[in-house]
């Protein structure tokens, strides 16, 4: 696995730089984290997509806290759909996320906790910018040229859409269109929308079963968008 897992990718990129709050669907950004935890699995060949259910081919330990202690609580456990898995982890994932981000120096918790304790408050802005900026690298490079993202980055961009964390890549108007045709053509290339062939795939087919899944469980929990 890479220095940082993709939940903290997601993370980092949902919440405020300056602020340190979260902006967006906060269930889109938990649901994405619990999912993102089982992609960087299937990417290390520890999860896999098999007969409806998300199974362990391995068990190896990955050197990732929270992708091992998910790993090795999936493998004492009954086999579960990309749905069950996703609603299953999603809870207290977010805080797990942020405990190792800041045990890193990547953010930062500001406790703004009120009225004697009863009001828990925390804030958790930004301390090194640079994985943050690496982040948005990759999608800016990936989302403005024609180039094959590498699967992660490929991910990432599925993720983002099936999250509706768009708004995170803070375009303009103008460019926001365009950018979700782009990540959306991207999901498509790399097995992950359902609608094109696993055997063209720019990722190992094995991965693009188990993103595409979650991807749309994403979907199907978060129903449909709200039309203002």
């Amino acid at each position: 696995m890479t220095s940082i897992a993709l939940a903290e990718e997601l993370l980092l990129l949902a919440y405020d730089d300056r602020t340190g709050k979260a902006t967006g669907s906060r269930i889109g950004l938990d649901l994405g984290m619990a999912a993102a935890v089982l992609v960087d699995l299937a990417l290390a060949g520890r999860v896999a997509y098999v007969a409806g259910n998300l199974v362990v081919n391995d068990p190896t330990p990955t050197g990732d806290p929270i992708a091992d202690r998910i790993l090795e609580k999936a493998a004492a456990d009954d086999p579960h759909t990309p749905a069950q898995w996703v609603q299953r982890l999603r809870h207290r994932l977010r805080q797990h996320v942020l405990d190792d981000l800041i045990a890193r120096g990547v953010v930062q918790d500001v406790d703004e906790t009120q009225m004697d304790g009863y009001v828990h408050v925390h804030r958790y802005p930004t301390c090194d910018p640079a994985f943050e900026a690496e982040i948005r690298k990759r999608l800016a490079d990936a989302l403005t040229t024609n180039e094959i993202p590498d699967e992660r980055t490929a991910a990432l961009c599925t993720l983002l859409v099936a999250t509706r964390m768009e708004p995170a890549l803070r375009l303009p108007p103008e460019e926001a269109v365009k950018a979700h045709e782009r990540l959306e053509q991207i999901a498509s290339g790399a097995g992950f929308s359902g609608t094109g062939n696993l055997e063209d795939s720019i990722v190992r087919p094995s991965v693009a079963l188990v993103v595409a899944t979650l991807s749309r469980a994403i979907t199907a929990a978060l129903g449909v968008p709200k039309v203002i």
